[in-house]
């Protein structure tokens, strides 16, 4: 994470559209429910990622949050992380061209500084090509923790920050590499079946509506994007307030005083 002095004093406007965040489940065992090598599960991962993004625009969905490779992934087999960091690295170097000419503004957040060279320098392409992009904001959560995150951000507060949650955020979006003004999570959506976030986006998904879907990473569908939006656009969004038909009449401090009966 950076230690250098943070500026937390401006943050410019957020992108347009909502943001889905997606924790993407189940490659593994999409690839031995066929006999396969969990590499190639992550493989045909990646082509569900290509489905997704080029779906998401079409739907209202301005900022794409993926949950790519978490600070615990590092536990699983050496050579399992070697394949995985090269994907990410051919990926990136493939998707670079697709993603400027369709307007995909690309970015990592997480840490860096374990990565591989290789891999740092596509991050440093793909983001530098496709910083103009509008049509989508599309982030990758790379070597990604989120409470490693805010306890990084944490570590930055001094008698000059900004004491608020909107500056505190800045200090988050600055120690995971994260462009300022991103808006807050509006959906999550987690594959696989399994009903956990698994330290991802924790302080961002505050307020998130949350879909669990038992279908494998590689298997889900543009499909399947689309009925989770449906699914949240149905919903009411309340941020602890009430819903419109129970605020009509004003609760006086007599009636606080009374429980409001």
């Amino acid at each position: 994470m950076p230690s250098e002095e943070l500026d937390v004093s401006h943050s410019p406007k957020q992108d347009a559209g909502f943001h889905v965040a997606i924790i993407m489940d189940g490659n593994g065992r999409w690839a031995r429910r066929r006999g396969r090598p969990r590499y190639e599960g992550h493989r045909a991962g990646a082509h569900a990622v290509r489905r997704v993004v080029e779906t998401a625009p079409s739907l209202g969905v301005g900022t794409l949050t993926l949950y790519a490779f978490s600070a615990d992934n590092w536990r699983r087999p050496v050579h399992e992380v070697q394949q995985l960091m090269w994907l990410f690295q051919r990926h990136l170097r493939s998707e670079r061209t697709r993603c400027v000419r369709e307007g995909v503004r690309v970015n990592v957040i997480g840490r860096r500084d374990r990565l591989p060279p290789a891999l740092l320098q596509e991050i440093d392409s793909i983001e530098s090509r496709t910083r103009l992009g509008r049509t989508l904001h599309l982030r990758l959560a790379i070597d990604y923790s989120s409470r490693d995150a805010l306890l990084a951000a944490a570590a930055h507060l001094d008698r000059r920050s900004v004491r608020t949650r909107e500056g505190f955020r800045l200090l988050i979006d600055r120690v995971t590499h994260a462009p300022r003004g991103t808006r807050d999570v509006d959906l999550l959506v987690r594959t696989g079946g399994e009903k956990r976030l698994s330290d991802f986006l924790l302080w961002e998904s505050a307020y998130a509506e949350i879909v669990f879907t038992q279908r494998l990473w590689p298997d889900f569908s543009a499909e399947d994007l689309a009925s989770a939006i449906t699914d949240f656009r149905g919903r009411e969004r309340r941020f602890g307030g009430l819903p419109a038909a129970d605020v009509s009449e004003p609760r006086t401090p007599s009636r606080l005083a009374e429980g409001g009966r």
